[in-house]
């Protein structure tokens, strides 16, 4: 998680830098493959090479980037989990929990939809 220090001691906010930390360590724990890389100053994650999350932190909500191929195959779960989402990123608000087994089969989806993608976002 040291690639992911200087962003998150830029977060003013000591419950969005403590709950991004919390959800970086999760995405590192859960998916030791994953390569953590920082990309247009924000903090993502990688597999062989291709893009498969990325965050950023907002005022309101953690915002959670899984291409809009991730939004729009999760869309009906993510609005039955309750969040908001538009046709790139996915809303976590800062005060309500985070569904984790949510992102995980976003993360599962992403890994395994772009397993033979030979580029960093699909085409």
């Amino acid at each position: 998680m040291e690639i992911f220090a200087e962003y998150l001691a830029r977060i003013d906010n000591p419950q969005h830098r403590a709950r991004t930390e919390e959800v970086l360590s999760w995405v590192s724990e859960k998916f030791p493959n994953l390569m953590p890389v920082m990309k247009w100053n924000q903090p993502m994650f990688t597999d062989h090479g291709t893009f498969i999350i990325g965050f950023s932190v907002a005022k309101h909500h953690l915002a959670v980037a899984p291409e809009r191929a991730g939004i729009i195959h999760f869309s009906d779960e993510i609005v039955q989990a309750g969040y908001h989402h538009s046709q790139q990123l996915l809303r976590l608000p800062w005060d309500r929990p985070i569904d984790f087994s949510l992102l995980e089969r976003m993360i599962e989806y992403n890994i395994l939809d772009k397993a033979d993608c030979s580029t960093f976002w699909r085409k």
